[in-house]
């Protein structure tokens, strides 16, 4: 069976092959013909990942699904969340992102957070969503070069180096994407 993965991240691509093994064929929204932006203009990451799969599935009649991530601080009501690629800005720049949540959570003594992924299957015409989630707390300064986003300030929950201090099989283990990509991955060899 083919599926394709709403995203022309390569890493996360080859990720998820790894994880389906043989049975099914993940292909990118490059290799069906979609060189449009996806819509993100939800205010869930439920809602985001459910509309970028319905885009691709209706436009391009394919299996396919979706991803969306987010970085939810208690002391801040859940913030960014929805907004993290964009809390600094439409430039979605990691290190302004990083700086804003910094100055936010200055004079707060609860850093506890986490980061959350929903992924949205639509297979069929059905809808189906999993969910992956790490707790941890958010650091009082950068820590690591590894990863991407607020990987340099997030604690996981139990350890003592940052998201960007871990190897990549270290944080795969342990990840909200991971976390939700297995789910997606038992589901499939289910059904």
């Amino acid at each position: 069976m083919e599926l394709c993965f709403a995203t022309n991240n390569q890493h996360k691509l080859d990720e998820v092959s790894q994880l389906l093994g043989d049975s099914f064929k993940v292909v990118s929204l490059e290799a069906i013909g979609c060189t449009e932006e996806l819509p993100e203009e939800q205010d869930t990451l439920e809602g985001n990942s459910l509309q970028k799969a319905k885009y691709v599935s209706d436009k391009f009649n394919i299996n396919c699904f979706a991803d969306d991530t987010g970085l939810e601080v208690e002391a801040l009501g859940g913030e960014p969340g929805v907004h993290s690629a964009r809390y600094a800005g439409e430039q979605r720049n990691n290190e302004d992102n990083i700086s804003l949540l910094l100055e936010k959570l200055s004079n707060q003594s609860n850093r506890s957070a986490r980061f959350r992924t929903v992924i949205t299957l639509i297979l069929g015409n059905q809808i189906h969503q999993f969910e992956g989630i790490v707790n941890g707390e958010i650091l009082k300064s950068r820590r690591g070069e590894k990863g991407f986003g607020y990987d340099p300030l997030f604690l996981p929950e139990g350890m003592n180096r940052s998201m960007a201090e871990l190897t990549s099989s270290e944080k795969n283990a342990i990840s909200h994407r991971g976390d939700a990509i297995r789910k997606l991955v038992a589901f499939l060899k289910q059904h």
